[in-house]
């Protein structure tokens, strides 16, 4: 069954590059999943050292610059294996966004982790997107990807990637 061509809702930007605002969500969703997981892991950290040495419960206190970078490795490796892995993060489900190569082939793990690490460590390439003919951010370009809308999965209802 083909869409008409008055289709309104999510199906029609089906495909179409993700725009500023739909991916500063996605960005800021993922930062909050990336900051829950931290903090589980420092209270899972806290209750195994409970358990083998005793009270009290206390949560790690690392450094600053390994804290940074625990949570620099924890974004990349997040972003990157969920852009290789399904294409994308649970801000991207959130707002049926995908990430893929500029072909419109899934993301290798490559440049998977190459756009992680841009992501992570130029934050403020997103507002590239405005300015951008393709609405690419500095990470898209860099890494050959693209952000599309992708509310239905791999496939759209009307068969196109």
């Amino acid at each position: 069954m083909r869409p008409s061509a008055a289709v309104t809702g999510p199906s029609r930007l089906q495909g179409r590059a993700a725009g500023l605002v739909s991916r500063t969500l996605t960005a800021i969703t993922d930062m909050l999943v990336v900051l829950g997981i931290a903090v589980l892991a420092d209270l899972g950290i806290g209750a195994v050292r409970f358990f083998v040495l005793g009270p009290p419960f206390a949560p790690p206190k690392p450094s600053d610059w390994l804290t940074g970078l625990w949570g620099f490795a924890l974004a990349v490796v997040y972003l990157a294996v969920s852009w290789s892995v399904t294409g994308r993060t649970a801000g991207g489900c959130w707002m049926g966004l995908r990430v893929v190569h500029r072909s419109g082939r899934q993301l290798g793990p490559g440049r998977a982790l190459l756009r992680a690490v841009l992501c992570v460590m130029f934050p403020l390439g997103l507002l590239w997107v405005p300015l951008s003919r393709r609405d690419a951010s500095v990470a898209d370009v860099l890494a050959q990807s693209a952000v599309v809308y992708d509310w239905y999965g791999r496939r759209a209802r009307d068969g196109t990637p």
